[in-house]
């Protein structure tokens, strides 16, 4: 096994991707997909995702198969291992291994067992005894770097990428960055089975840090309802809202006191993605329904605590979407201390919550006018 540096991979050649269990993390993996697929028009491009995301994996255009690596049945493990087996008998061996999801152990562990000529990404070595060096090429080395999203690290490869956004990095990993514009995301989409509502918001998420506070989300269900604004939830099943997601009694409480329509689990991935594209507008805070909404072209209103540089509760320049039709909240409040942990802690570590707290609900409401004025 090599660290690839932008080999052909001679005729029809077999890669394998292996991807995250992060429904984002799928969504911003969609242009290095399109890459590969256009640098190796012949190639049989394989995933090995999750089945948190295989709705959107199946439906994927380009993809000619994929396999879960967190199937939690009984003797999944030896049937992924036996099913990856059968796939290289089918289509030859693995030319390129591409790990999106390179700090995930499991995926690491399975990389070597693909047995690939060259490998892009995290991988422990093909005696699986430790983990493969990254490599001394800017798109190698930059994977052992603690500060993706920090202005030192677009300084640093200055000249190599032209952004610190995850999208650019997996392209730039897999050296299809000439081959695809790593800023246009698309995703498959299903009509969903309900009336839409004017406007859909996502509240929770699994950091609590990134949390907006509840009574600003009634602060503007009230606003809405006076201008006639139909407003939906969308999100996980109620129990899990509250369970991984940071809900608590929030949702349930906006629910019972406003008239928001409770769309939760009532969704496929990608029948989520079909109602943002019907929506007129979608407001959520930093999860995965705003890489969805992006990605369908709705106009979208990220919650996000960061101030006009960036600096806040999410890793924005690594991850904020870089579509026109979306735009994100400024905090006047700025506070590094989630940046200085690199987006580690759970809570937030400062009294308050300002960069969040701070964030009023009257930048909301004046960006649902413009969206839907006439």
């Amino acid at each position: 096994m090599q660290r690839y540096s932008g080999e052909a991979l001679g005729p029809a050649p077999h890669i394998v991707v292996l991807g995250s269990c992060k429904v984002g993390n799928f969504v911003v993996s969609t242009p290095v997909l399109r890459g590969l697929r256009s640098r190796f028009p012949d190639a049989v491009i394989g995933f090995i995702g999750s089945e948190v995301t295989a709705d959107f994996e199946r439906a994927f255009p380009g993809l000619d198969w994929r396999l879960s690596w967190d199937d939690p049945s009984p003797g999944a493990g030896l049937r992924l291992l036996q099913a990856l087996a059968a796939l290289r008998d089918r289509h030859g061996s693995v030319r390129l291994a591409l790990n999106l999801d390179g700090f995930n152990p499991v995926t690491c562990s399975l990389v070597p067992w693909l047995e690939p000529a060259y490998v892009a990404g995290g991988s422990l070595t093909a005696n699986r005894r430790r983990e493969l060096p990254w490599g001394d090429h800017p798109r190698q080395r930059f994977l052992d770097d603690p500060d993706w999203d920090s202005p030192e690290f677009a300084e640093r490869y200055d000249g190599v990428f032209c952004s610190n956004y995850i999208a650019e990095l997996f392209c730039q990993l897999a050296w299809v960055h000439d081959h695809v514009d790593p800023t246009a995301i698309e995703l498959p989409a299903q009509a969903p089975p309900f009336a839409v509502p004017d406007v859909l918001i996502h509240c929770t998420t699994a950091r609590a840090a990134k949390i907006w506070p509840f009574a600003y989300w009634r602060r503007v269900l009230d606003e809405a309802t006076k201008r006639g604004w139909s407003v939906g939830l969308v999100g996980s099943p109620p129990a899990a809202q509250r369970e991984a997601y940071n809900a608590g009694d929030g949702e349930e409480s906006l629910l019972q006191s406003t008239t928001l329509i409770d769309l939760r689990g009532q969704t496929t991935l990608m029948q989520l993605a079909g109602a943002c594209r019907q929506a007129r507008a979608v407001v959520t805070v930093d999860a995965g329904p705003l890489h969805i909404a992006a990605a369908v072209g709705t106009p979208t209103l990220a919650i996000v605590g960061n101030d006009a540089h960036a600096v806040g509760a999410s890793p924005v320049r690594l991850w904020m979407p870089r579509c026109a039709n979306v735009g994100r909240t400024i905090t006047p409040a700025t506070c590094t201390a989630c940046a200085d942990g690199r987006f580690r802690n759970d809570a937030c570590l400062v009294e308050g919550h300002p960069c969040m707290s701070a964030i009023l609900p009257d930048q909301v409401i004046d960006w649902l006018e413009v969206q839907l004025a006439g």
